[in-house]
Order: structure tokens, then sequence, then C-alpha cells
């Protein structure tokens, strides 16, 4: 069996500095500005997608040009905020979002190829313990303590 190489990564210590210090400025000027919210208060709130931009752009031009019609209960100002909110994070998502996308399946392919060689080692030293071979018995022990079985192995292992 070969050994899989799905991802090669190799980001110079310097770059990573450098990534790290955008990383903070980031922290930095963005998150004082941004909120969260739990899950549940997500699910409760009426969203704005891809599909809902254009309409709400459509209808911010016509208020603004009929305030008329527009609810007195409703400030047009702050409609126009957010508006322009949504603008600006909408321009930082979209590249950082790639970003993360790839830096989560850089991730995945890396932990793929890092766990598919400790179970190639793990075997081989499972092998090498069976042939009785000197140091593989204590490895053996400590890498079976440590892999992660199967949902019901260790019920079955215990009980």
């Amino acid at each position: 069996m070969t050994q899989q190489n799905l991802i090669a990564l190799n980001i110079p210590q310097n770059d990573i500095a450098e990534i790290n210090k955008a990383i903070a400025t980031l922290k930095t000027k963005l998150i004082p500005q941004l909120k969260a919210i739990k899950s549940e208060d997500r699910k409760e709130l009426p969203k704005m997608g891809d599909k809902t931009v254009a309409f709400v752009s459509k209808a911010l031009e016509h208020c603004t040009a009929n305030p008329e019609l527009a609810p007195q209960f409703l400030d047009v100002n702050e409609f126009k905020s957010d508006v322009n909110a949504v603008e600006t994070l909408r321009s930082l998502y979209s590249p950082l979002e790639q970003i993360t996308e790839m830096l989560s399946d850089s991730m995945t392919l890396a932990g793929s190829d890092a766990y598919a060689a400790a179970l190639m080692f793990y075997g081989s030293v499972k092998s090498a313990k069976k042939s009785n071979v000197a140091k593989a018995a204590p490895i053996y022990d400590d890498l079976a303590n440590r892999f992660p079985a199967k949902r019901g192995e260790k019920a079955v292992k215990q009980g």
C-alpha cells in the first residue's frame, strides 16, 4: 500500500508571521464592529440572501424616491445604513469565505494524509507485535489506547 499525498503544504515561517499579523489586524478592526447571534435567534430572523439583494436595493431606491409611501415608523436613514452595511460586509465576506473554505478543504486533505499515514504505521506495529518484534508491544498498546474505536466497540471491550 502506498502512502497517499493529497496535499503538500509548505508555508514559509515569515509568511505565517505576516498572515498572523493580517489576522490580528482583521480581528482588531472588525470584531468591535461585528455582532454574534445565537443559532436559535438566527432561525427567527428574516434572511437577506443572494436572491433578495436586488429586492432590497430596489425597495430602498423606491423608498428614497417616494418617501410619502414609506410608513411613519420606517427610519429611511437607518434602512440606507443597513443596506450600506450589507454591501460593505459582503465585500469583505466574499474573499474571506473563499479563503476559509480552502483552509477547511486543505485541513481535511492534510488530516486525511496524516491519519492514513498513522493507520499505516499502526498496522505495521500491530503486525510487528504479532511477530514478537522488540519494542512493538508497548507502542501498539499506547496507540491502541488512543485509537478512535467505532461506536459499540468500546462498550463491547469495556462491558
